[in-house]
């Protein structure tokens, strides 16, 4: 089983789902996307250059979507977090499963596409 595989199906179900969830609506909207395993989670690479990665975070009980070039995007700015330090992250941030907006997830991979 690949590293991206195995760090999905190791997460407690609340991650997990929310994981594969994020993963099919990234492969439907970027089908030329590749899930990698890069610095310890799964990491979307687009056009072989970072593009966004999926990180469980169970202290703040929270699934982080950042993208690479999240401080180059113009929409949907409101949903979009910048934590302290980072310079060229920005992520969407999401706590359950139902509260996952695909409209909102889909127009940030379509914009953050076109910066590549």
């Amino acid at each position: 089983m690949k590293p991206t595989e195995l760090y999905i199906l190791n997460q407690p179900e609340k991650y997990r789902d929310i994981l594969l969830h994020i993963v099919a609506v990234v492969e439907h909207t970027l089908p030329e996307a590749n899930l990698e395993f890069k610095w310890g989670i799964p990491y979307f690479y687009y056009k072989k250059k970072p593009f966004c990665y999926l990180n469980a975070s169970h202290k703040h009980q929270f699934v982080d979507v950042g993208f690479a070039k999240g401080f180059q995007l113009n929409s949907q700015q409101q949903h979009l977090i910048a934590d302290n330090g980072r310079n060229t992250i920005k992520s969407l941030r999401y706590y359950a499963l139902d509260k996952i907006d695909n409209d909102i997830l889909v127009a940030v991979i379509e914009e953050a596409k076109t910066l590549y």
